[in-house]
């Protein structure tokens, strides 16, 4: 929506649903198709607990501009000029920096965020980093989503995971322009008069009000479920690792699954998710369905089915 996306959430839902080696019709659906791929690999670096390379915010680009494709190059930055401008007027409303000047500020950028991980508060890392990203504009196009994906990806690793329950691009759809004004900072619209130096405050501000409200509404779904009955699960949730978390929603899909899917859904070889498996079985979070060495299968354990339906 935020692009200009014109697909409902029913139509969303039934694109994300289709297979993987139907090809989309139209812009739109591999717009969502790319960016839904996207989003399953950055929960996979966050499995992973993945350091943020220039290699991996090159991926997620990949893979948000490749129509759903699951296996992608990283993708080079941009080689020439490009402007952003006003979609009514025609008007440049910002001109990045030239392409020679790119890979620098990009370097520097994924050297500050592991610079400053213990010295600032992770929200305010991912906002600055938004912010640099979109000033750097490393891409003809897929700036905005990849620098969407990256600020989500900083804020996972640092514990910030509203689990789907709300994200801070509904903050941002809700008011296009608020988002637009509050990221446009800067004396000028050329980068070299001043953009890269400009007091971001207002939009550090802005950024952080909407994790607020993100949370707000969180807080506010957790007070209306137990309005309904609903039973507090977060202790036993709680005696779980994040990779344990993770593939409770591949055991909401699948009443059974292989070593393969777990390795699938975190992005490891096989000889990894085999060991992982075993170890979960130990620890009793899986129970052996098939013991067979060629087609094992696992299902969750009975003690924590019940969060299959949470």
């Amino acid at each position: 929506m935020i692009e200009g996306n014109r697909l409902d959430i029913e139509q969303v839902e039934k694109v994300i649903q289709s297979p993987s080696n139907l090809i989309a019709k139209s812009r739109d659906e591999r717009e969502v198709k790319g960016y839904y791929v996207a989003l399953n690999r950055l929960e996979q670096y966050v499995a992973q607990h993945h350091p943020i390379t220039q290699k991996v915010i090159q991926t997620l680009h990949a893979l948000t501009m490749g129509g759903g494709k699951l296996h992608v190059a990283p993708t080079s930055y941009r080689d020439g000029q490009n402007v952003i401008k006003d979609s009514g007027t025609g008007t440049i409303v910002y001109m990045p920096p030239e392409a020679k000047d790119v890979p620098g500020p990009m370097r520097n950028l994924v050297s500050w965020i592991k610079e400053e991980n213990t010295a600032l508060p992770c929200p305010i890392i991912a906002g600055i980093a938004h912010y640099q990203f979109a000033t750097i504009h490393p891409y003809y196009d897929g700036n905005g989503r990849t620098a969407r994906l990256l600020t989500t990806l900083i804020l996972h690793l640092g514990g910030y995971d509203m689990k789907g329950l709300y994200s801070l691009e509904e903050y941002y759809a809700k008011n296009l322009l608020h988002y637009y004004r509050a990221i446009s900072i800067g004396p000028s619209h050329n980068y070299y008069f001043g953009r890269a130096e400009s007091d971001i405050t207002g939009w550090i501000e802005y950024f952080i009000e909407g994790m607020a409200v993100a949370f707000e509404k969180v807080v506010a779904q957790m007070v209306a479920s137990n309005k309904k009955g609903g039973k507090d699960y977060s202790e036993l949730l709680r005696t779980l690792d994040p990779k344990q978390r993770k593939a409770l929603q591949l055991f909401k899909e699948y009443d059974v699954v292989t070593s393969k899917q777990i390795g699938e859904l975190f992005g490891f070889k096989s000889r990894t998710s085999g060991a992982l498996c075993k170890q979960w079985v130990e620890n009793g979070f899986l129970r052996v369905v098939d013991p067979s060495n060629k087609a094992r299968k696992y299902s969750i354990a009975a003690s924590y089915g019940i969060l299959l339906n949470q």
